[in-house]
């Protein structure tokens, strides 16, 4: 699969594609939390991202992306525990680790560019 180049549509993607995992893992109490961390995590991603192209400053930037950066390594925890719990569903949990992964490090290579 390729990747969208624009980050603002990849991140839309991790989000979207988070959700349809939540949607399909059996309903436990455990999952339905883990689950819901998950939703706001991956959602935040993209968010946050959207926030930092809407700067107020340079510093603002800087905050927005560290967040960014952030949630998708939360996100990953998530997906891991999910994983871990749930073994007979983990057909998008790799590739949404993968993701998740790949995001963070976008956004410490945005970070460590914009801070010199």
């Amino acid at each position: 699969m390729n990747k969208p180049y624009d980050l603002e549509e990849r991140t839309y993607l991790f989000a979207k594609n988070c959700r349809i995992y939540v949607q399909k893992i059996p309903k436990t109490i455990s999952n339905l939390e883990d689950g819901r961390q998950l939703v706001r995590s991956s959602g935040s991603v993209g968010a946050n991202y959207i926030e930092a192209n809407e700067k107020l400053s340079v510093k603002d930037f800087l905050f927005r992306i560290k967040v960014s950066r952030k949630e998708a390594k939360e996100s990953k925890y998530w997906i891991r525990l999910l994983q871990d719990l749930n073994p007979d569903c983990t057909e998008n949990a790799h590739s949404l680790l993968k993701e998740a992964d790949e995001l963070r490090k976008i956004f410490s290579s945005i970070i460590s560019k914009s801070s010199t």
